[in-house]
């Protein structure tokens, strides 16, 4: 048994929240069924090298085409949803019920059915309306302009992570709403913005701005929290990361780096205090990491139960021993392609595990079994086909 069993999503969204909270869903068991158009597939289908992204987007997901701008397809979406607990989309404010698929006409269908709106901005305010991207996301929440070298620009990540953000926030907005179903008996509409979810796990800075008027300022890999905290140099070109959150592991890094003196000065007290200081404590850090080899810098640490990281690259996450452990990159066998590895199930439960059972499968594979679920017969599937309509 898996957790989501019974559970049936309706993935109608494409790149990439909606998309990745679909398929976090269906990690866990939910039947999740993605609904493309015939013509023009999910866009992560043809998304970096090789088309590869489908196949981690697109997993424990079967297939389907339907345009849902014709009647046919919005009647066929209906039944879809009368048979569903979950729909999920990303299409712009509207857009829904232009084609005649208000939740008004989807819920009374399916009063029970859960609807999760994710766009850029909302469902409504001056800027609903406009294209919403991660991008955008990353640089109007704030993030961007703390993200950087002091003298440098804004940064933006090199990868979709107010989406990603988004997608951990949409699963977690569906849960909450079937769980209010239980008590209810009624299924609601979950409106997610791209923006809201990195603008919550930025932290305090608008608290902080509010009763202060403290601006973050862009600090590069220090922190104005604590310090030593950055990445530095070994003797053999690699790098490493020190964070000193705690005052006693503050401690033992500045003794480990032969500057034990610093202990006893009263800033360093305090992680306030240490950031105040963070030139001479990263020049200390700094000048001891350069004199050893990444492997030394390591062993020392551990053996003074300091924190370090080593800087990985996708190569040494493949090959790390504590990650093949937890079997975080897992291997999973694709039709088309044979072995693959990837990121495996975000978390372990111990008694209902989730499972990838399948990879990205092709577009519309399942299109006629899942309308033979509905009833249709071979000959309307085929009518419906011809018609462009599937």
């Amino acid at each position: 048994m898996k957790p989501l069993d019974g559970v049936r999503v309706l993935d109608l969204a494409t790149l990439f929240a909606g998309p990745t909270a679909a398929m976090l869903l269906g990690d866990f068991g939910a039947d999740v069924i993605k609904v493309e158009h015939p013509s023009r597939p999910d866009p992560s289908r043809g998304h970096g090298p090789g088309g590869l992204w489908w196949k981690m987007l697109g997993r424990n997901k079967r297939t389907m085409t339907l345009d849902l701008s014709t009647p046919e397809g919005q009647d066929l979406l209906v039944e879809l949803a009368r048979r569903a607990d979950v729909i999920i989309e990303n299409f712009r404010p509207g857009t829904l019920e232009r084609w005649n698929l208000s939740y008004e006409r989807l819920s009374a269908a399916n009063p029970g059915l859960v609807l999760a709106r994710v766009t850029g901005f909302g469902q409504f305010g001056p800027y609903a309306r406009r294209p919403g991207f991660g991008t955008l996301a990353e640089a109007m929440s704030g993030f961007a302009a703390m993200t950087g070298e002091p003298d440098g620009p804004p940064t933006l990540p090199p990868f979709g992570l107010a989406d990603g953000i988004c997608a951990l926030a949409t699963a977690y907005a569906v849960m909450t709403a079937l769980r209010a179903r239980e008590h209810t008996g009624r299924g609601q509409v979950a409106d997610l913005s791209i923006i809201e979810p990195i603008l919550t796990v930025l932290g305090a800075q608008p608290t902080i701005y509010d009763k202060l008027g403290i601006v973050q300022p862009r600090t590069g890999n220090r922190s104005v929290n604590n310090a030593p905290r950055n990445t530095y140099r070994c003797a053999d070109g690699s790098w490493v990361a020190v964070s000193t959150s705690a005052q006693s592991i503050a401690e033992r890094v500045m003794r480990l780096v032969g500057r034990p003196d610093v202990v006893d000065e009263p800033w360093f007290a305090t992680g306030k205090g240490r950031a105040e200081h963070a030139d001479e404590l990263d020049a200390a850090v700094a000048a001891w990491v350069g004199e050893r080899t990444r492997e030394e810098v390591l062993a020392a640490f551990e053996e003074a139960e300091a924190a370090v990281a080593p800087i990985y690259d996708v190569r040494d996450v493949m090959a790390d021993p504590q990650l093949a452990a937890l079997d975080a990159i897992t291997t999973v066998v694709d039709p088309e392609l044979g072995e693959l590895r990837m990121q495996n199930v975000m978390f372990r439960l111990s008694d209902t595990p989730g499972e990838i059972r399948w990879p990205g499968r092709p577009h519309g594979a399942d299109t006629d079994e899942i309308l033979a679920e509905l009833g249709l017969p071979p000959s309307r599937i085929a009518e419906l086909r011809d018609k462009g309509v599937i």
